[in-house]
């Protein structure tokens, strides 16, 4: 089955409606996603996260993983794994470093930089690309697996946004 492929577009108008879009994907996201995080350097990938950790009651430090490759955090029972691949020279360097066995059906896994491992990173359910333009940022969502469409239709709803995703995305 193939998901839908969505082309809304969600305005985050500064820093606060990213926080805002970050708590309300943590009401969406169910163990077993992958969630690729797309953007420039300073784009408000890790700012993204940090809202969602703190909206599932993470009280602890959040830090971008460039150099760690990945934080770890365990709410209740939920283990989120935050990847950041942006330093890799090769993408062998993602088997290398054994991160394939953190991406599990209990798990929700968050990767920065994802094509920085093509070809070793599983696939997205959801990819969210964080774009700028002129004076704040969108945010471009794609549904990619029937989790990502569920993920994305529960994220509109919560938005306030109507589901525009038509047209069915390529494998």
């Amino acid at each position: 089955m193939h998901a839908k492929q969505c082309t809304r577009e969600l305005p985050l108008a500064d820093a606060a409606a990213t926080e805002r879009l970050g708590g309300l994907l943590a009401g969406c996201i169910r163990p077993g996603l992958v969630i690729y995080l797309e953007g420039d350097l300073g784009a408000g990938k890790t700012t993204l996260v940090r809202a969602l950790l703190r909206a599932l009651g993470h009280q602890g430090p959040v830090k971008s993983p460039t150099y760690a490759l990945v934080e770890v955090y365990v709410i209740s029972s939920l283990y989120l794994y935050h990847f950041d691949f942006y330093r890799f020279g090769s993408p062998e360097e993602f088997v290398d470093a054994g991160l394939g066995e953190y991406f599990r059906e209990d798990s929700v896994c968050l990767v920065e930089w994802p094509e920085k491992a093509a070809g070793y990173v599983p696939p997205a359910d959801l990819r969210l690309a964080i774009r700028h333009r002129a004076d704040a940022r969108d945010l471009v969502p794609v549904a990619c697996s029937e989790e990502g469409q569920q993920c994305l239709t529960r994220l509109y709803a919560a938005w306030g946004a109507a589901d525009s995703c038509t047209s069915p995305a390529q494998p």
